[in-house]
């Protein structure tokens, strides 16, 4: 039985673009119609009726690509663009990539196949050039968290070294010196960007850099355990922490608390992200607060007019981290 992926390989384009030819869905190329009409008279394909007549619902389905279902920060996006997606009457599917290529690549083509005409997506694992190419065959896709050089005007995402500068300078300007950082250790450019700017501001400030400082792990609430833990270690004369996010600074706080290490009197820890577990920490949690549901919501209507129109910017929204005061960060001691 001759399937859309034999019709797909015969015209040489993606299985989503066969659909949409199929389908005669708006913003499909001329040549890709022909290639796929041309593979579908050679194969004898025939579309199912009833498959056509489900798809051309696709106007009323929104789809999001997400790193996992179960993490805080995704369910807040999601339920921001929920919002917008439900007072506009259509419909949200949604797909997980793990934040890696190969599955952020099936999560999307199953998102097209099933109708979605919208697509807001969270990417860490493709390529730029991966993203481009999708971008350029979904006229409604947007990328959230993240900037796709050429398709700046369809990307919506944070300045995290300009968040991780800011933490790191508040810490100096408590008087801390000695100022370890707790960073993840997923290849993905908020990692980079975060460092970066954490290093940029002990440079700015004339502070020497101490690679012995800085621990990598996964970020969670067991990477920030295990990476405060090999700092301890060292006996380095730190007084501050600074955490890759609210997660790790969890972990971070119960490994200081276990070794009656007292925060913020001996050592401040500062978080990024202003999660939901930030004020329910002890202290309290200062953190960078990440504007996710403002710029999931923002993401969402963009989506939805891209449908019919075209965006009149051509810049990516960046989207600043503002400082959340709360009891965790002090002066600096006299002494440890």
């Amino acid at each position: 039985m001759i399937t859309i992926k034999d019709v797909a390989k015969a015209a040489g384009v993606s299985i989503a673009t066969t659909s949409r030819v199929i389908n005669n869905a708006p913003h499909t190329s001329a040549k890709a119609q022909q290639a796929v009409q041309r593979a579908m008279k050679q194969l004898g394909y025939r579309p199912n009726a009833n498959a056509r007549a489900l798809v051309s619902q696709s106007n009323y389905t929104v789809g999001v690509l997400v790193n996992n279902m179960s993490s805080p920060f995704f369910g807040t996006m999601v339920d921001a663009i929920d919002a917008i997606v439900t007072a506009e009457n259509k419909q949200l599917l949604v797909g997980s990539g793990q934040h890696q290529a190969d599955k952020e690549a099936h999560a999307i083509e199953l998102l097209a196949n099933s109708g979605c005409r919208s697509l807001i997506i969270h990417s860490k694992g493709l390529s730029d050039s991966q993203l481009l190419a999708y971008l350029n065959e979904f006229p409604a896709m947007v990328i959230l968290n993240r900037v796709v050089p050429k398709a700046e005007d369809r990307c919506i995402a944070l300045d995290n070294f300009q968040g991780a500068y800011m933490a790191c300078e508040f810490l100096i300007q408590q008087g801390h010196r000695h100022i370890g950082y707790l960073c993840s250790s997923a290849p993905i450019e908020d990692a980079r960007d975060r460092l970066a700017g954490h290093l940029a501001a002990l440079k700015a400030y004339h502070i020497d850099l101490n690679d012995d400082a800085v621990a990598y792990g996964e970020p969670n609430e067991k990477g920030g355990e295990k990476t405060t833990t090999a700092l301890l270690a060292k006996n380095l004369p730190i007084t501050a922490i600074a955490c890759y996010n609210d997660d790790m600074a969890a972990g971070c706080m119960s490994v200081l608390h276990e070794n009656n290490i007292q925060i913020p009197t001996h050592v401040s820890v500062i978080g990024f992200d202003n999660s939901h577990i930030a004020q329910y920490l002890y202290p309290k949690l200062t953190t960078m607060h990440y504007p996710i549901k403002i710029m999931a919501e923002q993401a969402a209507q963009h989506a939805l007019t891209l449908v019919h129109s075209e965006l009149k910017t051509s810049a990516c929204r960046l989207y600043k981290p503002t400082l959340i005061r709360r009891y965790s960060v002090g002066p600096v001691a006299n002494s440890r």
